[in-house]
């Protein structure tokens, strides 16, 4: 019987099966990864798209990411952490029902210049800020919200003023708290008290310059007391702004405040309206009038049968009752 002939395994025959398993390997490996990115780039875009609807234009809660998103919730944290270390998402805490949920919203490329290089602390208390508009937030309400300790707090503070990114205000309600709002916003009415108050102090001075000039123009408008047919709101503010009375420009709602506090002191009434619904204002007649007789006159007792004329043209004929106001 001849001898079996054993097949020869040489060292390169080896080889080679390592190389085709290693390639093989590897090759799935690729495979799964570039297969994962692409799952990641697929979920990253409904995440921006959802993001970018109208209703959630100033973010999306957390809760609603989980219903919406269900068994892929987990794998937006990867997507998240990105979006937000290139500024292009930023979280803030919301109150809702008494429950601080944190929100998601996308930034506009010039917002996410404005936020480059911040951290995650910094980028929330400018949402929380900016969240409250010309009205400005309490220092203590932007703790509550972001829950950030007071500490911290502080840097972040200083750094979004350095970067001229926020300021810091006050209220005519609270002159001793300090208020937070987006540097390059007015403050609203509310908090700066108007043109009525100059360095957070109610200006009795130059209202009252205001009042004087107001009554000026009524009455030589008018041609005296209680005569004429009566000057519109319009009109009023037109003379202030033509004599420039007013360090500030004046609304129409203003002038008309100023106008009825001098009503409201007898010193303007109305007098009718125009054809399209204006009123009319004319100084005020006195109170009370001069008349011709002395105050013991009245004491003559045949006073009742006199005729009475007092000084604004108005007579009293016998046995009308002898009283003026």
């Amino acid at each position: 019987m001849p001898p079996i002939k054993r097949p020869i395994i040489t060292a390169s025959t080896s080889a080679t099966k390592r190389r085709r398993t290693d390639a093989t390997a590897t090759a799935a490996i690729s495979s799964n990864v570039n297969s994962n990115e692409d799952e990641l780039s697929v979920l990253q875009s409904r995440f921006i798209s959802l993001l970018s609807l109208p209703e959630h234009k100033k973010g999306i809660s957390n809760s609603d990411l989980k219903s919406h998103f269900q068994d892929d919730y987990t794998k937006l944290v990867s997507i998240i952490n990105d979006l937000t270390r290139s500024s292009k998402l930023t979280m803030n805490k919301v109150n809702t029902n008494g429950v601080n949920e944190v929100f998601f919203s996308l930034l506009t490329e010039e917002e996410a210049t404005k936020l480059e290089g911040l951290d995650a602390h910094s980028k929330m208390v400018y949402r929380v800020i900016e969240s409250s508009g010309d009205k400005g937030i309490w220092t203590v309400d932007i703790r509550a919200q972001t829950n950030i300790p007071q500490g911290t707090l502080t840097k972040v503070f200083k750094q979004l003023e350095t970067r001229r990114l926020i300021k810091p205000i006050k209220a005519v309600t609270a002159k001793t708290k300090k208020l937070y709002m987006l540097y390059d916003l007015q403050p609203a009415k509310e908090i700066t008290g108007g043109p009525w108050y100059t360095e957070y102090e109610f200006d009795h001075e130059f209202i009252a310059e205001l009042r004087n000039f107001i009554l000026m123009c009524v009455r030589r408008m008018n041609g005296g007391y209680g005569t004429g047919n009566g000057v519109t709101l319009k009109q009023i503010s037109d003379k202030m702004t033509q004599a420039n009375v007013s360090r500030v420009k004046l609304t129409l709602e203003e002038v008309q405040q100023l106008v009825q506090t001098l009503a409201f002191d007898y010193l303007i009434e109305q007098r009718g309206v125009t054809e399209e619904g204006e009123a009319l204002f004319v100084a005020a007649r006195r109170v009370t009038t001069m008349s011709e007789f002395g105050w013991w006159d009245v004491l003559d007792p045949d006073f009742h049968f006199r005729a009475v004329r007092f000084e604004d043209g108005v007579v009293l004929t016998p046995h009308e009752p002898h009283h003026h106001s």
